[in-house]
């Protein structure tokens, strides 16, 4: 494997240029935003995906120059875009029909008489079975290598054994397990019978679980009896069978041994995991339409239950092609990591990784133990090639004073990638610096609600500080102003404003589609609001500062704030509460519970609700403050004001984070307006 270079510019008071990269790094004071940090080199250039597609286009006389002519045909040309997709990487299965019978949002039918299968597409494009498909490691030392022939004979193996069980097309098979080889395995089997998957990670607690998984009815649960994590093991044998007892549409349950000790954890009548693949048999792959559901994730259930989001094996089909191949630039040379739990959904980006032919590193643990070096000391040993994480962890890295370089030579590493929230300017410094001053730097920002990318990386364009580098192929994205109009070089909703076949089908049991219509068009109609602020620069990348909505993401793990209340309010003392997750651009976030208690003593309810956190959902989502004031803002109709008392947290005046007038009880910000003086740096002040 070689390493991809590039040549830097403008901020630097030393430019000794050595094999096309810069020898030194000395920098003429701080780095702003839109600070050119990385060119990459002609021949970088030349060997991209991205360039060898556009040249094949080129022979189809649709010549571009640059990658924003190539953006914009994708989007203003969504029917010749996507079909170059699908001739391009030879997909089969296409039909007649017309590509996109209507761009109406929502509704849009994409190739609606194609048959795909998203697990075939996973396998095709490996030559031979004894190709690396899986190399897994944990925080305790644990290391596995997975073949091709490997994977595929175990999951066909737990394939027949669900097919002998009667699943088969739409029947749903959940799973509660971390991140092990066995999970992608089973997702794989699900999918090749045109069953419908979903996890869930096994931090999170039982109540949690049962919220998601129970809306969807599984006919097939997987568990497992434990994890490690920061050094301790977490049993999860009880947590299992509470689970499997809370769910009444569960006919048959599959129990994994995580340290494969243990095979009758779950007692008698349940399928041990070596029993239900012990029978060999050919993985077959049933040829399902292009919109049969695949999989689904959930949202993090902010104002409610959380959202069962369905996908389609086309639409991530062909989505994860373009992010894969175009975007992340994978190869089959290879080793593609982005530390992840199986609920957040970079796993599912991490199993595509696959349809590229290369191998995907799975990592299980604390990234953080047994010191914060420790995930990127694994990664320099393991020859990572493509090192993704979440911007928060980089973040953490670079005030841990952390220095990767200094871990190995890194020659085989071409790219970091983040995402999760805003990476800094301080933190693009860092990489260069302290990581490996000649890598491509790749963040990244999208959603579960699409299991993609509106914007990132693109291994053609420069690199420039606090920046993505462009908006994804296919994804027509906009800054929308209060007027609801596309803005350039200036803050707004993200908002899409065409189709793409990474949206989602539907919310599972939202059967007139009322709960999916209110959830992304409701502000705008026909077209998607996201929920996240962006700024569209006139050269074509873009600013990401976090959420517009009140999603909770604590270190790369989203939960909405319905989740925290149905936790906290449980506890006896707790009259009511309101959670804000302060996602600030310059460090980690800080998420902040706001408590109305009764007359119980104020350090108990404290001590109480951390316990209650710590059981019924995880200890990612323990607070960093519990503060009790007198009241909770809401409006007049009893909604607890999240997003506006954000703001004031942030700094904003009250008058511009809410109205009064709108309030049930205004007196109650001052109780905020008082703690947010405790938040703010004395500069910032207004």
């Amino acid at each position: 494997m070689v390493s991809h270079g590039g040549i830097y510019c403008c901020v630097w008071r030393s430019r000794h240029l050595r094999d096309g990269f810069l020898d030194g790094w000395r920098r003429v004071g701080g780095l702003s935003e839109g600070d050119i940090l990385w060119r990459p080199s002609p021949e970088l250039v030349k060997r991209a995906n991205i360039t060898r597609f556009m040249d094949w286009l080129g022979q189809e006389g649709r010549v571009f120059d640059n990658y924003e002519q190539l953006w914009q045909w994708s989007t203003d040309s969504l029917e010749q875009f996507w079909d170059s997709i699908w001739r391009y990487f030879a997909l089969p299965g296409r039909g007649t029909a017309p590509v996109l019978e209507s761009r109406q949002m929502p509704g849009a039918v994409w190739f609606h008489d194609s048959m795909v299968n998203y697990a075939a597409a996973l396998l095709r494009p490996y030559a031979t079975p004894d190709r690396e498909a899986i190399l897994w490691a944990n925080e305790a030392g644990a290391r596995r290598s997975m073949t091709v022939g490997e994977l595929s004979a175990e999951a066909g193996a737990l394939a027949q054994t669900l097919k002998n069980w009667g699943v088969g097309p739409g029947d749903r098979v959940a799973a509660y397990l971390p991140n092990i080889p066995q999970t992608v395995v089973a997702f794989i089997a699900v999918a090749s019978l045109g069953a419908v998957w979903s996890v869930c990670s096994p931090d999170f607690g039982v109540p949690s679980v049962v919220d998601r998984f129970q809306q969807i009815a599984p006919k097939v649960l997987l568990v497992v009896d434990g994890y490690p994590y920061h050094g301790r093991w977490y049993d999860r044998a009880s947590e299992s069978r509470s689970l499997r007892d809370s769910l009444n549409s569960v006919e048959h349950t599959i129990a994994v041994s995580y340290q494969g000790s243990d095979e009758g954890w779950m007692g008698p009548g349940v399928l041990s995991w070596s029993q239900a693949v012990q029978n060999p048999h050919p993985l077959a792959f049933r040829e399902v339409p292009f919109a049969h559901p695949l999989w689904i994730l959930y949202s993090s259930g902010t104002t409610g239950l959380p959202k069962p989001i369905v996908h389609s094996h086309g639409g991530m089909l062909l989505s994860h092609l373009v992010n894969g191949s175009f975007h992340l630039d994978l190869t089959p040379q290879d080793r593609f990591f982005w530390y992840s739990t199986t609920g957040w959904m970079m796993w599912n980006v991490v199993v595509s990784g696959l349809l590229a032919g290369s191998t995907i590193a799975l990592y299980d643990g604390n990234p953080a133990y047994p010191g914060p070096d420790a995930l990127w000391r694994w990664a320099a040993k393991e020859d990572i090639t493509i090192f993704g994480t979440s911007a928060a962890f980089l973040h953490n890295s670079m005030k841990a004073q952390i220095e990767p370089k200094k871990f190995g030579d890194w020659s085989q590493l071409r790219a970091v990638a983040s995402t999760g929230s805003p990476l800094t300017p301080e933190g693009y410094e860092w990489i260069y610096g302290a990581v490996k001053p000649d890598v491509w730097l790749a963040p990244a920002s999208g959603g579960t609600d699409i299991c993609a990318a509106f914007v990132g990386g693109c291994p053609i364009l420069p690199v420039r500080s606090g920046e993505m580098q462009c908006r994804a192929l296919g994804a027509k994205v906009e800054a929308y102003d209060a007027n609801g109009l596309p803005v350039i070089d200036a803050t707004g909703e993200l908002v899409v404003t065409e189709p793409m076949p990474s949206m989602p089908i539907y919310l599972w049991g939202d059967v007139d589609g009322s709960r999916y219509r209110s959830s992304y068009f409701d502000m705008y109609p026909g077209v998607w609001r996201h929920g996240d602020w962006i700024r569209i620069t006139s050269y074509g990348s873009a600013v990401i500062y976090g959420r517009s909505d009140s999603t909770i993401n604590r270190y790369g793990v989203r939960m909405g704030s319905s989740d925290i209340y149905r936790v906290v309010e449980a506890v006896p003392g707790v009259k009511d509460s309101l959670v804000v997750d302060l996602e600030y651009r310059g460090g980690r976030s800080f998420m902040a519970l706001f408590i109305k208690i009764d007359d119980t003593e104020a350090d108990k309810v404290r001590q109480a609700i951390r316990e209650a956190i710590k059981i019924r959902l995880s200890p990612r989502h323990l607070p960093d403050d519990i503060v009790v004031v007198p009241d909770i803002p809401k409006t007049l109709n009893g909604k607890k004001l999240e997003v506006p008392i954000r703001r004031i947290l942030q700094g904003v005046q009250v008058d511009a984070a809410v109205s009064a007038d709108a309030m049930a009880n205004p007196d109650s910000l001052d109780a905020f307006v008082t703690y947010a003086q405790t938040l703010i740096p004395p500069s910032e002040k207004g």
